[in-house]
């Protein structure tokens, strides 16, 4: 069975992967560029600020020294991201000796940036215009709610209870990858859709961001002018309003699209119009590894491989049935267990046991949530082993199992083929 993993990458490797003229377009929004700060690993964000004022070339001798002996793997990861992004220039002379220097444009706006602040191509409209907005708790659960009713037309249309403002094109370019059809039967999830579902939120939204921004050249919009507004859009204020008036007519295209996800809530006034930024927009310029604000866990686990869910989410009763057997759904509470026949299920639609065991970490009840370990051991054994058992049969190499105390016999030239299956388990 392949192991196929989705990775959904942030914005900086989609900036990352523009052409020079179009980067170089990028670093003159002061904006951008804090958002790229914000985006680097700790190490280079350290790299760019001892370097803000220094205007000459740096030795790569002297910036290795800046780090201790076990730290220069980091170095290397800090010095390589810099480059990629052009936020350093790297030049090597005749005698073989490397100096590295900031980007001049990106350095002068930073620098302002930093010192005097910046003010963005829109400010909030007054109060007696827009009159009442809607409470944060009430945009979070709009976001929420946009986000799973996408999700769901993803799963299958008839499984969402109201339909998406999406086209049909558009549709498309968001399931790339995600869905597979065949002839004329019904679009059905591929090994990465499965994956993908399984993904937290944040994880999800930078996948489908970066497939919207991969295909915009399609649609006659420019990457990199579209990355540009994207970012600036993530210092706008959660739960205030901006006149849509002040976007260009592409951004207004954007910005629709944008709401369908959840990014933003669109509202009419009775001369004005305006767009008021979600939490899923102003978390846009916030690197992965950043952006994990626990989220409220409703996923209790049992040692008998029951899970009781407290939910009323259809959404979530759908992403469960992914890897176990749901009993009954309450208006409140699903009540369901995890399987061999369930297991099974998933590991041959592509999911990993890892992805299962992250998941329900990920998502546990705030009740079960401090515990160590979140899920009963023996839960998260079995669904290895039992993963490990799928794999050895599939390849014909079971010669015996034992799933009360977890033991398995493979045969001889099974055996590398199975380490390297397990290590990819817990990667």
């Amino acid at each position: 069975m392949p192991q196929v993993k989705i990775i959904a990458k942030n914005f900086m490797d989609m900036v990352a992967s523009l052409p020079a003229m179009k980067l170089d377009k990028l670093y003159d929004n002061a904006f951008i560029c804090e958002a790229i700060l914000r985006s680097l690993p700790p190490l280079a964000k350290k790299y760019v600020l001892q370097l803000l004022y220094i205007d000459v070339p740096v030795s790569a001798k002297s910036m290795e020294e800046w780090v201790l002996a076990d730290g220069f793997s980091k170095h290397k990861v800090a010095i390589d991201r810099l480059i990629q992004l052009r936020i350093l220039t790297e030049t090597v002379d005749r005698k073989k000796e490397t100096t590295y220097r900031l980007n001049q444009t990106f350095q002068i706006n930073l620098r302002k940036h930093i010192v005097h602040g910046g003010v963005l191509p829109r400010e909030p409209m007054p109060a007696n215009v827009t009159v009442r907005l809607p409470r944060l708790e009430d945009l979070e659960a709009y976001a929420a709610e946009q986000w799973e009713c996408f999700l769901l037309h993803l799963i299958s249309s008839s499984q969402a209870e109201r339909t998406t403002n999406f086209s049909s094109s558009m549709m498309k370019i968001f399931q790339r990858g995600l869905l597979s059809q065949r002839d004329k039967e019904a679009p059905k999830l591929t090994e990465s859709g499965f994956q993908f579902l399984l993904m937290d939120t944040n994880a999800q939204l930078w996948y489908i961001i970066r497939e919207y921004i991969s295909n915009s050249e399609e649609r006659g919009l420019d990457s990199a002018d579209l990355i540009s507004f994207l970012l600036e859009l993530s210092f706008h204020v959660t739960g205030q309003a901006y006149n849509i008036n002040t976007l260009t007519d592409i951004q207004k295209s954007v910005i629709k699209d944008l709401a369908d996800l959840g990014l933003v809530k669109l509202q009419q006034g009775r001369k004005e119009s305006w767009f008021i930024p979600t939490k899923l927009a102003t978390n846009l310029s916030i690197s992965l590894s950043d952006s994990s604000s626990r989220k409220q866990g409703f996923i209790v686990v049992e040692t008998n491989f029951r899970m009781y869910a407290y939910s009323s989410s259809k959404l979530h009763c759908e992403i469960l049935r992914l890897f176990a057997r749901v009993e009954y759904q309450l208006p409140n509470l699903i009540v369901s267990g995890i399987t061999k026949e369930s297991l099974y299920t998933a590991f041959e639609n592509g999911i990993m046991a890892e992805q299962i065991i992250s998941f329900l970490q990920q998502n546990a009840h705030p009740r079960v949530a401090e515990r160590i370990p979140t899920v009963p051991e023996n839960v998260t054994d079995q669904e290895v082993f039992e993963a490990a058992c799928d794999f050895a049969r599939e390849y014909g190499g079971c010669l015996w199992e034992d799933p009360k105390k977890m033991r398995l016999v493979v045969k001889a030239e099974m055996h590398m083929h199975m380490r390297e299956f397990l290590r990819s388990q817990r990667q």
